[in-house]
């Protein structure tokens, strides 16, 4: 094994996106610890490279030791991409407070003790990635999505001020807007809806996840390296 190849972790890894990203990373020769809540679904074996970790994001002891374990087995985390996220849908006036509660520990605090884990190994070795996924929907909003929206928003904030903090030590900190993609959330969404959410997008089509994982492949790109605290809109002209 090269010990210079770079350590990433990915939250969410048994999703649609996760699944995509776990592959394409795997493919580029990143070695990979692949987060899952409950089940995983091993979109690749794991192997010397390739290892899967289970924490509820929900728990701060579990992501804490999730990452302690990465840090067991690899030695360093050179890459960390905040990719899991769920949805509670509803009203503002009916969401129940403990989907709320959920919404904001899982996609927007988890990121940040996930963060606050790899920052010190990151700024040891002097250079680093973040990037986290975030939606449109946190800067237009939807109906029925208030703590989604909230959550994923609250994104955008973290992401520009640990690119500021972090910019001295060879650090940079990005998020990705997702628009409507065709695999992960949206497949919970009926095909009439899907139809009129198409007839929005300027492009007229979901999203691949090809879009993401050239995004990502940018981000983690040498030339990508004055690029920081920035937000890369993947949304087919949504705004």
């Amino acid at each position: 094994m090269e010990k210079d190849k770079k350590v990433v972790v990915l939250t969410g890894a048994s999703g649609g996106v996760g699944a995509a990203l776990s592959v394409f990373l795997a493919e580029k020769g990143y070695r990979l610890a692949l987060h899952y809540n409950e089940h995983a679904i091993e979109s690749v074996p794991e192997g010397e490279d390739v290892h899967y970790f289970q924490a509820d994001l929900r728990d701060s002891e579990q992501i804490s030791a999730m990452m302690d374990a990465v840090l067991a087995v690899y030695g360093r985390i050179d890459i960390l991409i905040n990719n899991a996220g769920i949805s509670r849908n509803g009203m503002s006036w009916k969401l129940d407070e403990e989907d709320w509660s959920e919404s904001i520990l899982i996609n927007l605090t988890a990121p940040f003790l996930l963060s606050q884990k790899a920052i010190p190994v990151m700024r040891s070795n002097g250079w680093g990635r973040i990037i986290n996924v975030s939606s449109v929907v946190g800067q237009t909003g939807f109906i029925g999505t208030s703590a989604y929206a909230a959550s994923k928003s609250g994104l955008f904030g973290l992401t520009k001020t640990m690119a500021k903090e972090l910019a001295a030590f060879g650090i940079t900190v990005n998020s990705l807007a997702l628009g409507y993609m065709d695999t992960g959330m949206i497949t919970g969404v009926s095909e009439e809806l899907q139809e009129e959410i198409k007839k929005q997008i300027p492009l007229k089509r979901l999203g691949t996840t090809d879009v993401i994982t050239t995004a990502v492949e940018f981000l983690l790109s040498d030339g990508a390296d004055y690029y920081t605290g920035q937000t890369l809109n993947l949304n087919g002209g949504l705004h």
